[in-house]
């Protein structure tokens, strides 16, 4: 009916596609508005009666002459994607499905397809980008079925540089891959997988073989998407996280190491005033002429055991760093071939002991005798390595570390160091045992050998003088152990001997005497007074500073604890020092303090006696500083009973 034509015209006129009809002869006898527009006409009746020959350009009339007439004589019908070129020069993309139909027409219906084609665009580029970030960044991409044996279907070409594989060899023997993950971690990756299935994030650290052994740690997390034939997909990322491992562990081996070192100093602490006791009370007992025999030998006994627990608590105070040091600028070669001659006699007889020292040495701050603890340490670590023999070298050289040898020993900044090495050709140690090796009473050695304090000692000196300790080991291979110590500028010191210790001198001078142990106390104010000094004691700072108010006269020396409750000898020190400008100060202590020291080294011009001390020490000690210029201030004294 003329009603339903015209609401069929109504639609084909509204409607987005472009409609066009063609009588047998070409010409259009109906056009939409959308065809128009599509041809680049702004009215269909620009259209209405021409031939389709007029109407399309050139370029488009010969590709249908050449690819759509002869399908629709085949088939009748043709449909594809091409791009109309109108006349000004614009080009169009749109769809086309032309339709011969009985009758001899042909009906030909359009889609614009710019913004599809523009979407189209967009997401190649982008997946392009995405393509080429992802195979960018320092990180292994992949797509893998669900399962720890889940065949893999994608992989990044990072796998080449992160396992060692390329990206082919990965995929070709994916469905095997967990075989180069550690045994020990294969549980880490089942339970992440457990977790993901229940609708969790897959996040999981594990180490992995490298194609050439090396082993590495990785962080491995992922996503779990549908898959095209229901087999759950994981889409993920696995970053190297070897550096970070190392550094975990270096932070909790330092954690682990500097608790352990404030609980040995405190013990050493304690310790070092028993020891003062001990050691004093057996002086004063051999000095007496009357003691007989038998008991003078069992009396010996006891010294000889109070100098071994003397020099174990030193390792001790060596190790939590709580030592005194007394650095002065030494030449490294110098020390090494000063000990050359006693260190070789220490060797057996198989094992070869090599000496080489780097040419024009830099100059090193430290204590000399805590360096030669350390060679010597060091190199009895490394013949005990050896027990059927082997080559022994220490080396000493100048190195300059960049930025580069840094970031792998992450704790060692860049610099200028002097290297002292050490290697051997013995047993060597595993991985776990490096790890421990620094710890106090720790040894790899067998029946019983050594304390377990030689390298935590060493570890302790290197750290307090400034400087850092490397280990590289291998079980059947032996050990090279390499401390570096920071250059620094100036010439090395003459190294004095220790002059020979001449009979201790008393005097009539007056010392304030304090400290907060009563028996060490008591056994100082004993030997001093024996030596003929007037002594004035106290437990504490506040019990002094009263006591040397109440005192008319001079006060020559002070002699205090560094460590007391409430108030440390230092600030003792301080608030006496107006009152008395003249009096000198001698301070003792069995481990350091920042009150009296920065970092374990001792403050140039300050008098200190290390604990534990026995009475001829002490009063020898006390002789030096009241006839030196150490400890502070001059021999005048202050107004009182001058």
């Amino acid at each position: 009916t003329s009603d339903s034509l015209r609401r069929h015209t109504q639609a084909m006129n509204s409607s987005l596609d472009g409609m066009a009809i063609l009588d047998r002869q070409g010409v259009h006898t109906y056009v939409n508005a959308a065809f128009a527009r599509m041809m680049g006409y702004a009215d269909p009746q620009q259209i209405l009666g021409r031939k389709w020959l007029d109407v399309y350009s050139d370029e488009d009339r010969r590709f249908a002459e050449a690819e759509i007439r002869d399908v629709l004589i085949k088939d009748g019908k043709w449909f594809g994607a091409l791009t109309i070129h109108h006349r000004d020069g614009a080009e169009f993309p749109m769809e086309l499905a032309i339709t011969a139909l009985p009758n001899g027409e042909t009906v030909c219906v359009t889609r614009d397809i710019e913004d599809r084609r523009l979407a189209e665009a967009a997401r190649l580029h982008a997946e392009a980008k995405y393509r080429k970030l992802v195979e960018q960044v320092a990180a292994i991409s992949y797509i893998a079925r669900l399962g720890i044996d889940g065949e893999w279907l994608y992989v990044s070409p990072q796998i080449e540089t992160m396992f060692g594989f390329s990206a082919e060899e990965w995929l070709n023997d994916s469905r095997d891959w967990v075989r180069h993950v550690h045994p020990d971690d294969r549980k880490v990756i089942e339970e992440a997988e457990a977790a993901s299935r229940r609708g969790e994030r897959f996040q999981a650290e594990y180490r992995v073989a490298r194609k050439d052994g090396r082993v590495i740690w990785v962080s491995d997390t992922a996503v779990v998407v549908a898959g095209t034939d229901a087999h759950p997909l994981m889409e993920g990322i696995i970053v190297d996280i070897t550096e970070r491992k190392q550094l975990e562990t270096q932070l909790q081996q330092s954690r682990r190491m500097e608790a352990i070192g404030r609980l040995a100093g405190g013990i050493a602490h304690d310790f070092n005033n028993l020891l003062t006791i001990i050691k004093g009370y057996t002086e004063l007992a051999l000095t007496r002429s009357n003691v007989p025999a038998e008991l003078r030998t069992d009396v010996e006994r006891i010294e000889d055991a109070s100098e071994r627990a003397t020099s174990l608590v030193r390792q001790l105070l060596a190790f939590s760093r709580r030592q005194v040091l007394q650095p002065k600028l030494i030449d490294l070669n110098g020390i090494v071939l000063g000990l050359d001659k006693l260190l070789r006699r220490l060797m057996d007889e198989d094992i070869e002991m090599f000496t080489i020292t780097g040419k024009n040495l830099g100059t090193i701050k430290a204590d000399p005798a805590q360096v030669e603890q350390v060679i010597m340490n060091l190199v009895v670590n490394a013949r005990d390595a050896m027990p059927h023999g082997g080559r022994l070298t220490v080396e000493t050289e100048n190195v300059d570390l960049d930025s580069a040898y840094s970031s792998e020993q992450v704790t060692m900044p860049t610099g200028r160091y002097v290297m002292l090495s050490v290697s051997d050709t013995g047993v060597g140690m595993t991985p776990e045992e490096v790890a421990h090796i620094f710890e106090p009473f720790y040894t790899t050695k067998q029946g019983g050998r050594g304390t377990g304090l030689g390298l935590s000692t060493v570890y302790g000196i290197v750290k307090q003088s400034g400087g850092y300790i490397w280990v590289y080991s291998e079980a059947g291979r032996g050990t090279t152990v390499k401390v570096y110590l920071p250059r620094v500028a100036g010439a090395a010191e003459a190294l004095s001997t220790a002059p020979v210790p001449t009979e201790v001198r008393g005097g009539d001078e007056t010392v304030l005497l304090v400290e907060d142990a009563t028996p060490v106390r008591a056994l100082a104010r004993r030997s001093l007074e024996g030596r003929g000094y007037r002594v004035l004691d106290a437990s504490d700072g506040p019990a002094a500073i009263e006591l040397s108010a109440r005192h008319d006269g001079r006060i020559d020396l002070l002699v205090t604890d560094v460590v007391m409750p409430g108030m440390s000898g230092r600030e003792l020190a301080e608030r006496l020092r107006p009152q008395r400008p003249g009096m000198k100060v001698l301070y003792t202590s069995g481990y350091t303090d920042d009150t009296m020291v920065r970092q374990g080294v001792l403050t140039s011009g300050v008098a200190f006696l290390q604990k534990p001390f026995v009475p001829d020490t002490l009063a020898r000690k006390v002789r030096e500083v009241l006839d030196g210029e150490q400890g502070g201030g001059s021999r005048e004294q202050d107004g009182r009973g001058r």
